[in-house]
């Protein structure tokens, strides 16, 4: 339905705020031979605006050689003869400002449908496992994560452990305990530079007690300093919640003044926690005494 006289496309949904100045900067960097630009994306934000989930994306391409391909979680599909030429700017912002009323319903029968569709789509196997894991299908998302994961097109790392991480949730929800752990060992020996498969070991082993192991995987996490620009990282491998895990590990070892410390640091990223203003009471009062 657009003119075919038109040079550039930019789809944005009805929940999604572009920044302005992205007219005049995007005229600047696009070139002749250019077909698609990668720019930043804020999908997630907390209340001050700050993003807390960031990647690019890249739906600003030119008008020909281009089709949207899945019923669901759509993707532009280069169909021209040349090589595709993209550009990256972090120039250019959107950001995500979701309904959280919204009904998501009509996700998982769309996700059914693409992948029936395609069932050598590595990225929709990959959204569908994740889906049946929402709706709490345990055995249904852990035999499609395993079918994504052994797709030969699933090769990204980041993404194979997401799958693998989310095998894990589904194993603890069904209380197997050893083979969410197992999971989350794998999740970390694919992707050993994402702090997400050491936070949710960490969390992992937190409901077991197991408090000298919640401390060297949270120190593990500590050391990777890089917030990668992907979807797949989780806000809470990069919020109070490592320092909060540390504080409860400590604790629970008799280490109180650690505790202290690290309730302190969980504090400064999140001050209005009852939970943590509480813990930091307790912990007080116990040094005092």
């Amino acid at each position: 339905m657009v003119p075919l006289d038109y040079d550039i496309c930019l789809c944005i949904d009805l929940d999604e705020v572009i920044e302005k100045g992205w007219r005049k900067k995007l005229e600047e960097l696009w070139q002749e031979d250019t077909t698609r630009m990668s720019y930043n994306y804020n999908w997630r934000l907390d209340e001050n605006n700050n993003p807390l989930v960031n990647f690019y994306i890249e739906k600003i391409h030119s008008r020909k050689n281009y089709k949207w391909t899945h019923p669901v979680h759509e993707v532009l599909t280069y169909t021209g003869l040349s090589t595709e030429n993209k550009i990256i700017t972090d120039e250019i912002t959107v950001n995500h400002y979701p309904d959280p009323t919204k009904s998501r319903s009509s996700y998982l029968p769309l996700l059914e449908l693409s992948v029936k569709e395609d069932p050598t789509d590595d990225r929709n196997m990959h959204y569908l496992g994740r889906e049946y894991m929402y709706y709490g299908l345990w055995d249904k998302a852990i035999d499609t994560l395993i079918k994504h994961l052994s797709l030969p097109k699933a090769t990204w790392k980041d993404e194979r452990c997401a799958s693998m991480r989310f095998i894990a949730r589904c194993y603890t929800n069904l209380n197997r305990y050893d083979e969410a752990k197992m999971w989350l060992e794998k999740a970390i020996n694919e992707a050993p530079y994402l702090r997400d498969p050491y936070i949710e070991m960490a969390l992992l082993e937190n409901t077991k007690g197991h408090y000298q192991e919640v401390e060297k995987y949270c120190k593990e996490a500590l050391k990777i300093e890089k917030h990668s620009k992907t979807y797949i990282n989780e806000p809470f491998s990069w919020d109070y919640t490592v320092y909060d895990l540390l504080s409860l590990s400590t604790f629970y070892q008799n280490r109180l003044e650690e505790s202290l410390n690290y309730c302190d640091m969980a504090l400064l990223m999140d001050p209005h926690n009852e939970r943590l203003k509480n813990n930091k009471e307790i912990i007080t009062n116990l040094l005092n005494n």
